[in-house]
This record gives structure tokens, C-alpha cells and sequence, in this order.
């Protein structure tokens, strides 16, 4: 009795023996196979700046604060051309001149007219002076009884008409100083001057082509292109359903195209009153954003395509976030101390392209995945952080 209660008992011993050893096997053939921890790249939620910001729909141009297109005031022929492509020039400073000559001539002979109407006035005013002594001493020998009453007379009437052609001949000075003045006025047409300071954009006339303003409704070339390129800013679309949050006065960035990885501060200047409706699907406002302080060692040229973020409201040492973190729903996920990823749902505040203020949901410091894109990167998922190369 009591041998075969040993050997059961050994039996008993030999099956719990066996179990464990299975049982510890299959634990380490788990451990081994199991699958690595995902390598994914987090981020630590942190206080900052966030802005709410307004871009544009489609790329916006540089433009001259001033720029015109110029014609000469009267057609003609291209006698003088005085400037060149790219030159700079003064306000007022003669850019071209058409062919004039007779005009010139009709300046010259109102000049000789005046020159005579003086001569003729001086003339008549001596005469007057002369009629006037006469009637003078008619008046007292008509007093001592010399003369009679009639002969009086003759000598008054004589000194009023010759006072009379004094003033007339005066007259005529002032009409050949009005013929000079209409006949350089209609020089002054034949010549085309700076309205501004600028740069000499293009030039449309050569030397002996015949050079004329634009007729309503039929645009032609205009002479010469001058910009001011000392005030510029930038005009952009902006879609009307973000209109409403621009405001004159506001402070934005501009980024250009043609010079890469800076930005510079500008202010909105002027919204149009009004929608374009180029395309029915796409109606936007224009907004015109100057620069604060226009770039002085890169070369900025009129015509640059730009982009402009305008600066609508803004909220100063808060809880952000990278806005590619966030998944639909307001969602997160976060890096627990297991390994785990956990799933989060947050509030939200304001918000642009690169960051979200978290008004509740997370806390300062908390790790939420980065690189969301990756393959089995969700919620209850093992892993790890990605360690970043830092020869790189």
C-alpha cells in the first residue's frame, strides 16, 4: 500500500515537472518570436504661441505702390528719345519728345507779337499822356477866357480816347501773353515727363515711330513703363469665407517664391470691397499687404508671385500641439510608460497649419505620436521611441 502510494506520488511529481518545463518553453518561444515594438517619432506637448491665420487661395504678385504706363498727351512723331531700359529718373525729368517745330514757331511768333503789342502800348499810353497835358492846359486858358468852350471840349474828348487806346493796347499784352501760354501748353503736349521718381520698366517707341495716346475702349502700348520701386506690396486673393476675419491694420508674413527660407512682416493695407467671381466656385476678396520693411539685400522685383499668412487672433503661452498630430474627432495618441499607445480625445482652441491649442484632454510634458502615417501605428499598439541620428 504505502509503495504504490510513492509511486503515485512520483507520477504526480514527474506530470507538474513536465508542465512547467512546457510551460516555461513556451514562454521564451513567445518572447523570441513576438513581434518588435513600432518604431514611431513623438512629440511633447508644450506651451507656445498659437495663431489663427488667414492665406491665400492662389498665389499672390508684388506689386509697385506706383506704377504707370505712359503715353505723350498729343500724337507725333519720336524726335528725342532720352532715357533707356532699367534707367532710373527724376520726378519731372524729360523722357521723350516728339516732333514739334511748329510748334516751336507758334511759341516764337506769339513771343514776337507780345514784343509788339508792348511797343504799340507804349506808343499809345505817350499819346495819352500828351492828350491829357493838352486837355490840361486847354482847361485853365479856357479859365483866362483863350479858348472857347468847344475847344475845351475837343482837348477832353482827345486825352479820353487816347487813355482809351492806352488801355486797349494794354489789352493786347495780355492777349499775346495768353497766345504764349496756349502755344506751350500745346508744346508742353509734345513732351513726355516723369510724374514720379522711378525706374524705366519698358520702352514700346523707337526713334522716328509715330507715338499716340489710347483712344477710349482701343488700348494701345503705352511709351514708356515707369515703376516706383521704392514702395512695393503684395496683392492677394483671399477666400470669402475667411474675408470676414481680415481686418485692416493686421499683421502678417510674406513669403516669396524666388527667395527661399525667409519670410518678411507685413501689414494689411486695403481689402477690396468686393468678391471676383473668376471662377463661381472659387470667389475670393483681394487684400493688399504692404511690407513693413521691404527687403534691402535680395532683389525684389515688381511681378514676384508671394504668399501672405495674415495674423487674425493669437493666444500667447499655451498648450500646443503639431496640427498633423491631431486625427479625426480631435484624437491623439498618446505614449504611455508601458510601451502602449493610448487613445485621447482633446478640446481644441485656435489653430493653424503647423500648431492647435489644447484647452483640455493632455497636459504639459505628455508624449503623443508624430508619425501617424505609418503602418499599425494606432491605439493599443507596442512601441517604441524612434531615436533620432544625431550626426543628422
Amino acid at each position: 500500500m504505502a509503495i504504490s502510494l510513492h509511486r503515485e506520488m512520483s507520477s504526480v511529481r514527474k506530470y507538474i515537472f513536465y508542465a512547467i518545463v512546457l510551460l516555461l518553453f513556451g514562454i521564451l518561444l513567445w518572447y523570441f518570436t513576438r513581434p518588435a515594438p513600432l518604431a514611431v517619432q513623438l512629440t511633447k506637448v508644450e506651451l507656445g504661441l498659437v495663431e489663427a491665420t488667414v492665406s491665400n487661395t492662389r498665389a499672390g504678385t508684388v506689386k509697385a505702390c506706383r506704377r504707370a504706363k505712359l503715353a505723350p498727351p498729343a500724337g507725333g512723331q519720336i524726335e528725342r528719345l532720352l532715357v533707356k531700359k532699367g534707367q532710373r529718373v527724376k520726378m519731372g525729368q524729360v523722357l521723350l519728345e516728339l516732333w514739334n517745330d511748329d510748334l516751336s514757331a507758334q511759341v516764337r511768333l506769339a513771343q514776337e507779337q507780345l514784343s509788339t503789342a508792348k511797343t504799340q502800348a507804349e506808343q499809345a499810353c505817350l499819346q495819352a499822356d500828351l492828350a491829357e497835358k493838352e486837355a490840361e492846359r486847354a482847361r485853365q486858358l479856357r479859365e483866362s477866357g483863350f479858348i472857347s468852350s468847344e475847344g475845351l471840349d475837343q482837348k477832353l474828348l482827345a486825352a479820353k480816347v487816347g487813355r482809351a487806346g492806352c488801355d486797349a493796347a494794354h489789352s493786347q499784352i495780355d492777349q499775346g501773353k495768353s497766345r504764349i501760354a496756349v502755344a506751350r501748353a500745346s508744346l508742353e503736349r509734345m513732351v513726355l515727363r516723369a510724374p514720379f521718381t522711378g525706374i524705366v520698366a519698358d520702352i514700346s517707341g523707337e526713334l522716328g515711330e509715330y507715338a499716340t495716346p489710347s483712344p477710349p475702349g482701343i488700348p494701345t502700348l503705352p511709351a514708356i513703363d515707369l515703376i516706383d520701386d521704392s514702395c512695393m506690396f503684395v496683392s492677394a486673393p483671399i477666400d470669402e469665407v475667411d474675408a470676414a476675419n481680415v481686418k485692416v491694420g493686421q499683421m502678417a508674413r510674406i513669403t516669396l517664391d524666388a527667395i527661399k527660407g525667409k519670410y518678411f512682416s507685413g501689414k494689411v493695407k486695403r481689402i477690396a470691397p468686393y468678391v471676383l467671381e473668376l471662377e463661381k466656385q472659387a470667389r475670393t476678396v483681394e487684400v493688399e499687404v504692404s511690407f513693413m520693411e521691404p527687403p534691402n539685400d535680395e532683389n525684389l522685383l515688381v511681378g514676384y508671385s508671394a504668399d501672405v499668412e495674415i495674423v487674425h487672433a493669437s493666444h500667447a503661452n499655451v498648450l500646443r500641439i503639431p496640427t498633423q498630430t491631431l486625427l479625426e474627432g480631435n484624437r491623439v495618441l498618446m505614449y504611455q510608460d508601458n510601451g502602449v499607445l493610448a487613445e485621447r480625445t482633446v478640446t481644441t482652441g485656435l489653430a493653424n497649419w503647423e500648431q492647435t491649442e489644447i484647452t483640455s484632454g493632455l497636459e504639459e510634458g505628455d508624449q503623443i505620436v508624430l508619425s501617424l502615417d505609418r503602418e499599425g501605428v494606432k491605439a493599443g499598439a507596442r512601441v517604441q521611441p524612434e531615436v533620432k541620428n544625431p550626426g543628422k
